[in-house]
């Protein structure tokens, strides 16, 4: 998740501990990868990001082979609050009502310890209005603000919560059962925002983001997708 600039100065331990880290990943035969604090890389309309933001980091490192399939290994301390979001983004730059299809595939492989969420991330082009979609999630983890209760849409039954995170409102659909793989159509849930609920503006869509937001990760983690996709009209 993108926030507000945030300082984090990665140490030598810290560092060397993120290359010995990778090290000791399952191998990859990835074309490109970084352990980098902002490592990034764009293969055709997607780019990856590794992006540790959050304080208390500990070492990860992230792998491509095409914005399409990508990860990282991660390993964070066990403390509060959300270490990174490494993720695939694609830019769509169109009004929500110039919008015929907005629709995304996904399919990842996440462990069964640690505490995070596999969420897209979809944002405005001013980065004002942050609509996320937890797709799994393991651990104390959460999303912001109060819940308004239940809705299906988009082919998949969530929780909606509504809140702020300090920098700009959030908007939260989370699963009502952790899921994998499949196909999310995301239109629907921008236009009952929009026309239903009147929370966003015609804005401009800007970044659709894939990825998982890391709480803890201590004892070394891989987070994978296999697939993943972002289609528009």
């Amino acid at each position: 998740m993108q926030r507000a600039a945030r300082k984090l100065i990665l140490t030598p331990l810290i560092a060397l501990l993120a290359l010995i880290g990778f090290a000791a990943a399952p191998a990859q035969a990835a074309t490109w990868s970084s352990c980098d604090q902002w490592g990034n890389w764009t293969s055709g309309n997607y780019t990856v990001y590794n992006n540790i933001w959050g304080s208390g980091a500990g070492a990860q490192c992230a792998w491509a082979n095409s914005g399409s399939n990508f990860g990282v290994w991660a390993q964070h301390p066990d403390t509060g609050g959300i270490k990174s979001y490494p993720n695939s983004t694609r830019y769509v730059g169109k009004t929500i009502s110039s919008l015929a299809t907005l629709t995304s595939s996904y399919n990842v492989t996440v462990p069964s310890s640690g505490a995070y969420n596999t969420a897209y991330d979809v944002w405005d082009s001013g980065k004002t209005k942050e609509i996320m979609l937890w797709m799994n999630y393991n651990g104390a983890v959460g999303p912001i603000g109060s819940s308004i209760g239940n809705l299906t849409l988009g082919g998949h039954t969530w929780t909606v919560y509504v809140g702020n995170n300090g920098n700009n409102d959030v908007y939260s659909f989370v699963r009502t059962s952790d899921s994998s793989s499949g196909t999310v159509n995301i239109l629907p849930i921008l236009n009952w925002l929009r026309n239903t609920k009147g929370y966003i503006s015609n804005f401009t869509v800007g970044d659709v983001q894939l990825g998982w937001e890391i709480t803890s990760s201590s004892a070394g983690l891989n987070f994978q997708a296999n697939s993943y996709s972002v289609s528009f009209s």
